[in-house]
């Protein structure tokens, strides 16, 4: 024996919309868009000033921490330098953390060093590598060490600096490092952290 299953056809009549009723069509142009009430998360933006010159063992500690995660770390040191470095030669210290030098031959960071025409477009060259990363989220953590100095040897300008914070891209964080920051730039910042030793 074959057992023959019928199936039953429902009619279902559109429901008419009542007055109190809102269309819920997303294409009906006539009707007011509804904003997000949603604000997305910015990330964090710290600064870190010292009176000696060197890039903290914890900064270093919270980049690896950040990149073993799993999220693209960028570190860049616009005046330290060393030879064989530079954009094309970044380090890798693990596989999300891209560590940038400036491809010179001296010192650059010293107070009494004045920059070449060639040093100086090595270091602009890491500048705007980073600005593109920061705009972009490349990377999810973006450490510039010795950002003081971008602004305090006039290759960019103090605005320009806080112009590429207040534009960063949604959960960017950013750490900058120096011995001293703009005003306006430490009173934009999320945390600011003096050491005294």
């Amino acid at each position: 024996m074959v057992a023959q299953i019928k199936t039953a056809q429902i009619k279902t009549n559109p429901t008419k919309n009542n007055q109190n009723q809102t269309n819920t069509n997303p294409t009906d142009p006539t009707l007011p868009k509804s904003a997000s009430m949603v604000t997305p998360i910015k990330g964090n933006v710290q600064v870190f000033i010292a009176p000696h010159r060197n890039l903290y063992a914890d900064i270093i500690a919270q980049g690896l921490r950040v990149a073993g995660q799993g999220t693209k770390v960028l570190l860049v040191q616009p005046f330290q330098t060393g030879i064989n470095q530079g954009l094309k030669n970044p380090r890798r210290l693990v596989e999300n953390l891209e560590w940038l030098r400036c491809e010179a031959e001296r010192d650059l960071s010293k107070d009494d060093v004045e920059l070449t025409d060639v040093e100086k477009l090595s270091v602009l060259e890491l500048w705007d590598y980073a600005k593109v990363t920061i705009k972009s989220a490349r990377a999810g953590l973006v450490i510039l060490d010795e950002a003081n100095l971008l602004v305090a040897r006039s290759l960019i300008t103090e605005e320009e600096l806080l112009e590429v914070l207040e534009t960063r891209a949604t959960k960017v964080n950013i750490i900058l490092t120096g011995t001293s920051m703009p005003s306006r730039i430490a009173d934009y910042v999320d945390q600011v952290t003096h050491r005294r030793n």
